[in-house]
């Protein structure tokens, strides 16, 4: 199937990480290029090289998305050495584990700046762009604890769920200017991510980590933790011209992990 994103400018935000990276290397894989965005220019660079080194273009670009100063910027320099961004994957880092109650107003606000009103912010200095063109996707990867809350991921819980409501809002309001925007739930996909949390459970409660990491792939119909390009692959899906009827939606990449309907 040709997905028709050759030549298209995507933007990944995350991409030096274990799901934004195979992201990137997924969508390249398309043809598109590729800015890599991430806090850490080593890892950026080094899902940048990858790609290149197999022959797709990419340009990586270290960028702390807290800093709302740093949006005008990057996405001058994107445009200037890869061309108007054309898709935005929306994927940032979460808050260390934590309960929801007790934590500061200070901590709320440093974080709702970092996961919230980052993917706003950035994705409103886009859009002109993608209305003038009239194409455009925007996907937002979330956490599956904003349909089945994931016990002492407070902060991630509550305002991961945030951009669910803002999602589905703009899918209404872009829609007829040819731009799709949808949310994407990982389950336990295999990452650093998911590594520190499953040692994160096991220091708490005083067991190993293969124990806590075996009850974890028990709850999985697939029964195994999902790989990091099954996830790009769905996500790139999303972006391309073959999901143009896509929109408004919230796909989950879990293997069955999540247990609601």
């Amino acid at each position: 199937m040709d997905l028709g994103i050759s030549g298209k400018t995507a933007l990944v935000l995350g991409g030096g990480g274990g799901l934004g990276g195979a992201i990137a290397r997924e969508l390249a894989a398309e043809g598109a290029k590729v800015a890599v965005a991430d806090i850490s220019a080593e890892y950026a660079q080094k899902t940048a090289d990858e790609i290149n080194g197999t022959g797709g273009l990419a340009q990586a670009f270290a960028w702390d998305l807290a800093d709302l100063s740093q949006i005008d910027p990057q996405i001058e320099a994107i445009e200037k050495a890869l061309g108007s961004v054309d898709i935005l994957v929306n994927n940032t880092g979460g808050p260390a584990p934590s309960p929801v109650s007790g934590q500061s107003a200070q901590l709320w606000a440093e974080q709702f700046q970092a996961m919230v009103l980052s993917v706003v912010a950035l994705t409103d200095r886009i859009l002109p762009g993608m209305r003038e063109r009239g194409w455009g996707r925007i996907v937002t990867s979330t956490s599956s604890g904003v349909i089945s809350p994931i016990p002492n991921l407070g902060l991630s819980n509550a305002l991961r769920s945030t951009l669910l409501g803002w999602s589905k809002t703009l899918a209404a309001e872009v829609g007829r200017d040819g731009i799709t925007s949808n949310i994407v739930l990982p389950g336990r996909v295999a990452t650093g991510r998911i590594k520190f949390l499953d040692e994160a459970k096991a220091k708490r409660e005083n067991r190993p980590v293969d124990e806590v990491t075996a009850q974890s792939v028990s709850s999985i119909p697939i029964g195994r933790y999902g790989e990091p390009e099954e996830y790009g692959k769905v996500v790139t899906f999303l972006a391309s011209q073959a999901a143009s009827y896509v929109t408004g939606s919230v796909i989950r990449i879990d293997g069955g992990y999540v247990s609601s309907i």
